[in-house]
């Protein structure tokens, strides 16, 4: 029960987090496994690459296919729509943290 509840918190945290280095900067798929593995979160292609999917279809991110030595790589960058959730969901965190602090 307890590591259910864990995974669904960060589940919802790897959405912050893609949000957040979409604001900054676009990035690809692969890179953004490295970064949330950097951060203690394992997840593989098969779990990442539907999540960002569904925020590109969401509007939460946009997506740029560029060659790259022959290869097209997928990049993704947080819309202006995304930028907005984000910054909610930083209000909401910072009064949750806040609170239970």
């Amino acid at each position: 029960m307890k590591d259910q509840i864990i995974r669904k918190i960060f589940n919802g945290l790897i959405y912050i987090h893609i949000l957040h280095h979409g604001n900054d900067d676009k990035f690809y798929g692969s890179w953004m496994i490295d970064e949330l593995k950097e951060h203690g979160y394992n997840m593989s292609p098969g779990t990442l690459y539907p999540i960002l999917k569904n925020m590109v279809e969401e509007g939460l991110l946009e997506k740029e296919d560029v060659n790259v030595n022959g290869k097209i790589r997928k990049y993704y960058r947080t819309t202006s729509d995304g930028a907005k959730l984000l910054n909610e969901l930083r209000v909401n965190l910072r009064i949750l943290v806040d609170e239970i602090s």
